[in-house]
């Protein structure tokens, strides 16, 4: 056993209860007595065990002053009793395996940075904002160049929408139907030459609009649209086995 020195440091804990702080892991109660004390460590023991331990005295820190309700002793470390021996607690940190599938790290010059303009930094906000507004000022300058041409060269600008309107017809209407609706046609044509499918045309110049009928046989030609003055579809029908009958009427020359 070391040989005993006193030490004037632990002349209060002599004979006296006192407690470590932080408490020793592993130790249940943490009441002890000062038994010994040497140059590199003390001999302690637990109140309420059967328990002497050795704690070597570079873990010793500051005694208290007070002893109510109990003293404290000081501990540099947080330390664990375990296999009969006093040592440094470890505190183990689990890492965590990485993720397969976790995307790879980013290259290098791959990040986004800041623009700059005129030698000022600038953040993505201000980078989108600047974007935008160089753009609509291209966009208007461009505008403003196609108006001052049209302007001198004294053209008007017009724009003409192709309004699909609801005529009330379907692809089972004939001749007669369209005549009881609309009246008899200014104009009564075929397409010539004849083809596999014959198409009659039936012109009112007031309403602006050509009906087509379209059959196998002139006797039995049905409904399957009209068209406006620029020879374009304004009003089309479902018709058995076709669909809509617009890509028909799109492909139809004027006749």
């Amino acid at each position: 056993m070391p040989e005993t020195i006193p030490f004037p440091e632990f002349e209060n804990l002599t004979g006296r209860p006192f407690s470590f702080y932080p408490p020793v892991l592993n130790i249940e109660h943490n009441e002890w007595k000062l038994l010994e004390a040497t140059w590199s460590e003390i001999l302690v023991h637990n109140t309420k065990m059967d328990l002497e331990i050795w704690v070597p005295r570079r873990f010793i820190g500051q005694v208290s002053q007070i002893e109510k309700p109990v003293m404290i002793v000081g501990l540099s470390k947080e330390l664990e009793y375990n296999a009969g021996m006093i040592r440094p607690h470890e505190k183990r940190v689990l890492n965590l395996p990485k993720s397969p599938t976790g995307p790879p790290p980013a290259a290098a010059g791959t990040i986004p940075t800041p623009a700059m303009v005129g030698g000022v930094r600038l953040s993505s906000g201000s980078e989108s904002k600047i974007i935008w507004l160089v753009g609509g000022v291209l966009v208007f300058g461009l505008l403003a160049a196609f108006v001052g041409v049209k302007l001198s060269r004294n053209d008007n600008v017009e724009y003409q929408a192709v309004m699909q309107e609801d005529l009330g017809f379907s692809a089972r209407d004939d001749y007669f139907a369209v005549v009881r609706k609309l009246g008899e046609p200014k104009n009564d044509r075929w397409k010539e030459p004849a083809t596999e499918m014959q198409y009659r045309a039936l012109t009112y110049p007031d309403r602006h609009l050509t009906v087509i009928l379209m059959g196998t046989e002139r006797n039995n030609a049905l409904y399957i649209g009209a068209m406006n003055d620029e020879w374009r579809p304004v009003h089309t029908v479902l018709h058995a086995g076709r669909g809509n009958t617009r890509s028909l009427l799109d492909r139809l020359k004027r006749f």
